[in-house]
């Protein structure tokens, strides 16, 4: 396996550079802008890193196992919806609590069901969910924004424990309790041999199927975690949300070091590359250039990143995108 023992949640040469890229980047913006290198700032940046913190920890287990999921971020907006309709009737509030898992939880499954079962390569089942999902969207909110819903999970979620955001937390468990999977339990065995061979797994009797269908339940899980959150925060779930979670969570997790090409992953890189993207993005804001080029950035990021890895496994960087399929 490319995987070595102890860098699913430790700190080697890729991580060490990211962190120090973080580093630079708030120097640089902070001498451009007087308006960066403050609290405010600092915590609007952590803030927007919520939602992208959770999926990404998704996505770094699909990349891992081989797979991906372009329509991660509208999961999370059907989610949202979901949510929202329920704190607008009034609903108790474990009940908008649990809604927001459950349903990136079906959705994980239907995905599975598609991806999995279906054998249809992840790239075109996806990206065929996209265009289902987005619509379903656009019907559930009858072309207008849902807005001006109730405080409730806004004041359940925005409280602190012993000073720590519960979103910090939420966060931090849901990492922890990966990590563990990973590396205590015969998941993450299972889940790297896949991303190296999925033939050559199935042939030493891993079970393949189940495996690669657990996966994507749990990406939706946190999908659906990433959505509360999102809910909590804003109040509102607009229609164009989640256009470009997907994206931005794919450039985080191969930024971080998890491979493109499956077998192997960390989870202290991609935290990293989602804190390197969202001060990115907020750096540049605050500097007057327009939120229309964020995705050319994590494009250009992304297309960097293959680049570099097509050049260190010697491979076409149409190979390396085949992968995906």
């Amino acid at each position: 396996m490319r995987q070595t023992g102890n860098g699913i949640f430790s700190m080697n040469g890729r991580e060490w550079s990211l962190l120090a890229a973080c580093i630079l980047s708030i120097i640089i913006f902070s001498v451009a802008s007087p308006y960066y290198a403050t609290f405010g700032n600092a915590a609007t940046v952590l803030r927007n890193s919520v939602e992208l913190l959770l999926i990404g920890l998704g996505m770094t287990l699909l990349l891992a196992m081989g797979g991906i999921d372009v329509s991660i971020g509208i999961v999370m907006g059907l989610a949202a919806i979901a949510i929202g309709r329920l704190l607008g009737i009034g609903a108790n509030p474990a009940v908008t609590l649990v809604i927001g898992p459950i349903v990136g939880a079906l959705l994980g499954c239907v995905t599975a069901a598609v991806v999995v079962l279906g054998r249809v390569p992840a790239i075109v089942g996806t990206l065929g969910l996209l265009g289902v999902y987005r619509t379903g969207v656009f019907v559930l909110l009858g072309g207008q924004w849902l807005s001006g819903l109730p405080p409730t999970l806004t004041n359940l979620l925005g409280a602190t424990v012993l000073g720590i955001p519960i979103s910090a937390v939420v966060i931090a468990f849901a990492y922890l309790l990966v990590w563990l999977a990973l590396r205590r339990t015969p998941y993450g065995l299972y889940l790297l041999a896949i991303g190296n061979s999925e033939e050559k797994a199935r042939l030493s009797g891993i079970p393949v199927v189940k495996v690669r269908f657990m996966t994507f339940i749990i990406s939706g899980i946190l999908t659906g975690i990433a959505a509360t959150f999102y809910v909590a925060t804003y109040r509102n779930v607009e229609m164009t949300i989640g256009s470009t979670l997907a994206l931005d969570a794919i450039a985080a997790v191969i930024l971080g070091g998890t491979s493109i090409l499956g077998g192997k992953c960390s989870l202290v890189g991609t935290i990293f590359g989602v804190l390197l993207l969202r001060i990115l993005q907020n750096g540049l804001l605050l500097i007057g250039v327009p939120s229309l080029w964020q995705p050319v950035v994590t494009g250009v990021l992304i297309i960097a990143v293959l680049g570099f890895e097509a050049l260190s496994n010697r491979l076409p960087l149409a190979q390396l995108l085949r992968a995906r399929a």
